[in-house]
């Protein structure tokens, strides 16, 4: 039942981003600094599934848990690459929503497609150094050999509490990798939207009102729903020590919300629901 289910899950959330992305790639009318992002986040998705649901998939199959060394090393390096590149994305595509709406008249003359891209390459190599950073202090001040993870996959900050030896090191580094990691990317995203509905409000009409705020529905949508589980993950691990209870959280955080992400965008956005539809619409048959 479960593997029925995690399959389904999975084969939904990377077909669903696979659609957005083809949906942008093929319509000229959606080839702006949004939707570059957004393909950029979709494709990111996929890659941030794949790193647990797989080796779930095969474990549930198998009925064995067990992982190598090596394999969880990986896991867990690709799994903090790929999370810390959802956080970077979501906050590239704050501060060009801010753009948007702010200064609409000089939108396209700052976001160009070097910034695009330099912003989109800033955000991968950050996420590159902060997954190697986790390695290295995984590899220095643990030693996880044998050890039984109470979770589906390798999660770097379990592997950090059931496996280091100094704990006061151990919070430092979680505390450290909180702030320069964490806090930057949710200051940056609720300053853009500060900025935002200061903007917003000043518009006198409010069909205008509704209209910009309907271009960052979607994506405000998203960040409320990664940041949510991802906070709820972190407390229901700080109150509560019950694996079972870690896992059911991790699930949300990990499987559910890259889940969501196609429905929230493809429901909520016109513009892209209109070139998906014509997509999936099958053509009519050509007269002879």
């Amino acid at each position: 039942m479960l593997f029925v289910l995690f399959l389904s899950m999975y084969l939904v959330t990377v077909l669903g981003n696979l659609l957005i992305i083809l949906a942008i790639t093929n319509d000229l009318h959606l080839h702006t600094p949004m939707y570059f992002f957004l393909s950029i986040l979709s494709l990111d998705d996929i890659c941030f599934i794949s790193t647990t649901i797989p080796k779930m998939l095969m474990n549930l199959h198998s009925h064995s848990r067990a992982i190598s060394y090596a394999g969880c090393l990986t896991q867990m390096c690709f799994y903090i690459i790929f999370c810390c590149m959802d956080v970077m994305l979501l906050t590239v595509m704050a501060y060009d929503r801010f753009v948007a709406i702010c200064h609409p008249l000089n939108y396209p003359l700052i976001m160009n497609a070097r910034l695009c891209v330099s912003l989109v390459l800033l955000s991968f190599f950050i996420s590159f150094l902060d997954g190697h950073l986790h390695m290295w202090i995984v590899l220095h001040i643990t030693d996880f050999k044998e050890l039984e993870i109470p979770n589906f996959f390798c999660d770097p900050s379990q592997i950090l509490d059931l496996s280091s030896k100094d704990t006061r090191t151990n919070a430092i580094f979680k505390y450290v990798a909180a702030t320069i990691y964490g806090f930057p990317p949710i200051f940056g995203i609720l300053f853009s939207y500060y900025k935002i509905i200061s903007s917003v409000l000043r518009i006198p009409s409010s069909e205008g009102k509704y209209k910009a705020f309907s271009t960052c529905g979607s994506h405000l949508s998203v960040v409320c729903l990664f940041f949510g589980t991802g906070l709820g993950v972190y407390f229901a691990s700080a109150v509560s020590h019950s694996p079972r209870g870690n896992a059911v959280s991790s699930v949300m955080y990990t499987v559910v919300t890259p889940f969501l992400n196609p429905f929230i965008y493809s429901l909520r956005n016109r513009d892209l629901k209109s070139v998906l539809s014509r997509l999936l619409k099958p053509r009519a048959d050509i007269r002879r």
